[in-house]
């Protein structure tokens, strides 16, 4: 959700197209005009391996935002005891979510990945890891009835009126970046259809002109905005709060190294977060 929760809209190479036209040769055919992995009639088995993933990534895609949407808003439905050691499991399940999806983000290994299967694939992939860490989470949670605060009345009003607008900017600010390539629709429906994939750019307008993380900053409001904090919900949220932070830096890392100058200028116009104007989550210095 990208990257928290799915694949954030994020660039590839200026030789992406080339890259994903080759990636893979035994599986697509090299095109010399550059359209990304186009489908080879005469490997059939790819084709059809390639259409199974992206039906079966979009179907998971859709039920995991539902079990996500419960798990945010009414919790785990396990009830942990006193016993037992409910904390060290729950940390290790929000952990055990940031690590493979980090590690699908890094530069070298999508590349590693590209090299060995079609490139159109490679976010139908990170949709599923992610869905499947995500699911794990929902079924294995230990949840305690305890909790920092329970809101009610009108403060409780409030904080749920949050958590459904952070649902309503998230959608928004994934709709500017391409929603299809969160959910690796959009190069697989290309690369299904044989169509060139399109040359992605960097997105400044609506709530990218006010923020560089729009994405990060609504999926933290889908986490703290709760109102019945929990214990173990203390821990999901400290442990995605530093993620997303982290993950905004690392986010920013990569544009720069994709988009270059073009980003860095970005940068110094506009901040990462609202209200911070320092250090590298704000507006860059020269």
């Amino acid at each position: 959700m990208g990257e928290l929760v799915w694949q954030e809209g994020h660039f590839s190479p200026n030789t992406t197209e080339n890259e994903a036209a080759t990636s893979n040769a035994s599986c697509t055919e090299v095109s010399t005009n550059s359209v990304a992995a186009s489908r080879p009639f005469s490997n059939s088995w790819c084709w059809f391996l390639g259409l199974g993933l992206g039906i079966a990534t979009q179907l998971v895609f859709l039920f995991t935002v539902v079990q996500l949407f419960m798990f945010l808003r009414f919790g785990a439905a396990t009830i942990a005891v006193a016993s037992e050691n409910w904390m060290y499991w729950d940390f290790g399940l929000a952990v055990g979510f940031v690590i493979p999806h980090s590690i699908l983000l890094v530069p070298s290994v999508q590349q590693w990945m590209r090299q060995r299967i079609p490139a159109a694939w490679t976010g139908c992939i990170h949709c599923c890891v992610t869905c499947v860490s995500l699911l794990t989470i929902f079924s294995a949670w230990r949840t305690t009835e305890g909790g920092v605060w329970l809101l009610t009345g009108w403060w409780r009003d409030i904080c749920v009126s949050c958590f459904y607008g952070s649902w309503v900017t998230l959608f928004y600010s994934l709709a500017l970046t391409g929603l299809g390539y969160q959910t690796g629709w959009t190069p697989w429906i290309n690369w299904i259809r044989q169509r060139r994939q399109p040359k992605r750019t960097l997105v400044t307008h609506g709530a990218y002109r006010l923020l560089r993380h729009p994405v990060y900053l609504s999926f933290l409001g889908l986490i703290w905005f709760t109102p019945h904090m929990t214990w173990d919900h203390v821990i999901l949220t400290g442990v995605w709060t530093v993620y997303i932070f982290v993950g905004s830096i690392a986010k920013d890392r990569r544009l720069l190294h994709y988009v270059g100058d073009e980003y860095r200028e970005y940068a110094r116009r506009v901040p990462g977060y609202p209200l911070l104007g320092w250090g590298t989550l704000g507006k860059w210095q020269d």
